[in-house]
């Protein structure tokens, strides 16, 4: 490609895929939906709680004294065991519904990784695309400013006119305006990537689109994104989810039985009379245990229940109507990228051609400018259809090379390893297994 993405760079320039990387690695945005995934995972330990049984301690120290004549110390400690037995498959169903999280919060991770690497491909070729522009507004500027020189010259030795030279200095005036917009707007651009990618462009690599990872057609695109993509698979376990949801909340409405045990020390020590007069004394101490079973059976909970269980359906029926949001949203992504890009692919060769033949015709106009056979004005028009088209051709070069990104975001494939980029691909499921079962410990696998 030429123009925006075919600017002749050292062969230590960036190149798109190393920015890739680093922003998959480094980009804030994509931490903290890891972040968020292993946050997820908890759940799944929380839930599988309610297997487990709760054991606790207690103990209690009393000192009583009477008018001096009694002082009296008790005291008692001991251990509490409690284990559900049943409670309904309330447990059983949240542990299904945390894990269905888990899957659904993978998937959503996966997406947002796709953003990033898309919105990452973006910034790199609008650095590029803008900062071409910049150029070509200096080169227009350089242009203009000949064209002014010319001009006074011209009048100076009665060849021009002052209306010659005004207009050349008005499209001048201009062309410095439309300069200064264009550094900014690099300025910008440099802002964004570093936002994404984490470092400052430097100089950047021209990057090309991704056609040989593209389907043959828009229906083949299509097929792949309803099949595959992260948001509509992230939605269908939402589903799952909120299904095992519903049967947890009816869960409350059977019976639950539980067991517990307990064993416990308690002493009583009294001591009596006045002192001087003589003093009696009094202790025992005693060992209990106990164990048995508790049965509830729920008849009416003040319509608590029943409005969970019925909220719990309405949340089903919505996590439902989500896929086919889902859907729609995916198949119009689809569709936009790839008309896009098929647009933008005939726009770079139209647009080339249109820069040959307006750059032929300047220069005609400019020669028969010195002849007397044209003006000033038809010279400054003529460079101004130079300069609108080489923009453009470079506008529509950055359209297709992010377009073949979209497309492959909206197909749900924008990924490391299809892209093949140098990077170490981020597995959840590693935080997954080892937090999943876990009975105690405070500290997180990485330390914290």
């Amino acid at each position: 490609m030429s123009g925006v993405l075919a600017l002749s760079q050292p062969s230590m320039a960036e190149t798109i895929h190393g920015a890739l990387a680093r922003a998959y690695q480094n980009n804030a945005s994509v931490n903290s939906a890891r972040a968020g995934v292993r946050v997820t995972d908890e759940g799944v330990a929380i839930a599988k709680s309610g297997w487990r049984p709760y054991i606790g301690a207690s103990g209690s120290l009393n000192y009583t004294s009477t008018n001096n004549t009694s002082r009296i110390t008790t005291g008692s400690f001991g251990i509490q065991i409690q284990q559900s037995l049943f409670d309904g498959f309330q447990t059983l169903n949240n542990v299904r519904a945390a894990e269905a999280q888990v899957r659904a919060a993978n998937e959503s991770l996966r997406n947002t990784e796709q953003d990033i690497l898309f919105n990452a491909a973006a910034a790199y070729v609008d650095v590029l695309r803008d900062r071409q522009i910049a150029t070509f507004r200096a080169r227009n500027l350089d242009f203009l400013s000949e064209q002014v020189r010319a001009a006074s010259s011209r009048f100076e030795v009665g060849e021009g006119t002052r209306t010659d030279v005004a207009q050349a200095q008005a499209q001048q005036a201009a062309a410095v305006a439309q300069l200064s917009a264009a550094r900014a707007q690099v300025l910008a651009s440099e802002a964004t990537y570093l936002r994404l990618v984490g470092d400052k462009p430097g100089k950047l690599q021209p990057a090309g689109p991704v056609a040989k990872l593209l389907p043959g057609g828009m229906d083949a695109a299509l097929g792949a994104a309803l099949s595959g993509h992260p948001v509509i698979k992230a939605t269908l376990h939402l589903v799952d989810a909120a299904s095992f949801q519903v049967k947890s909340a009816e869960g409350s409405l059977l019976p639950q039985i539980s067991a517990q045990a307990g064993v416990s020390h308690s002493y009583r020590n009294t001591v009596t009379g006045l002192p001087g007069v003589g003093m009696g004394s009094g202790d025992g101490s005693s060992d209990s245990a106990s164990v048995g079973l508790n049965l509830t059976i729920p008849i009416y909970q003040g319509g608590l229940a029943s409005a969970q269980v019925r909220r719990s359906k309405e949340s089903l029926g919505q996590a439902r109507i989500e896929v086919d949001v889902a859907r729609d949203q995916v198949r119009n992504a689809v569709t936009a990228a790839w008309t896009q890009y098929v647009a933008a692919r005939e726009v770079v060769a139209a647009g080339r051609e249109l820069v040959s033949a307006a750059q032929l015709a300047l220069n005609g106009v400019i020669e028969e400018r010195n002849v007397g056979q044209r003006t000033t004005l038809d010279v400054l028009n003529a460079q101004a259809d130079v300069i609108t088209a080489q923009i453009n051709v470079a506008s529509a070069e950055r359209d297709v090379v992010a377009a073949s990104y979209a497309i492959l975001s909206a197909m749900g494939q924008l990924s490391p390893k299809r892209l093949g980029l140098a990077v170490a691909t981020y597995n959840p499921q590693e935080h997954y297994d080892a937090v999943k079962d876990k009975w105690v410990g405070t500290k997180t696998p990485d330390g914290r």
